[in-house]
């Protein structure tokens, strides 16, 4: 599992909440930005189910997209 090398998860940005009907929403700062439903959720509560907070705020990086990779710029430097 990828590393959150500079600390930038450490304060719970995101969360989830899991629906009746089963589908999940992963939310970044209170807002919903993604809505998992059928195996992709399943998928997704089998891998934060049992992981300290920091490894959860990763799986939910990853599946939102909001995951930097690392190789990106600041914008200033352009």
């Amino acid at each position: 599992m990828p590393e959150d090398a500079r600390g930038e998860l450490l304060d719970g940005r995101f969360e989830y909440r899991p629906l009746k009907d089963g589908r999940v929403v992963v939310s970044w700062y209170g807002r919903p930005v993604t809505t998992l439903s059928g195996r992709d959720a399943a998928r997704f509560l089998s891998r934060v189910e049992g992981v300290d907070d920091h490894a959860a705020q990763l799986v939910m990086a990853r599946v939102t997209g909001n995951f930097r990779r690392g190789n990106e710029r600041p914008a200033r430097r352009h």
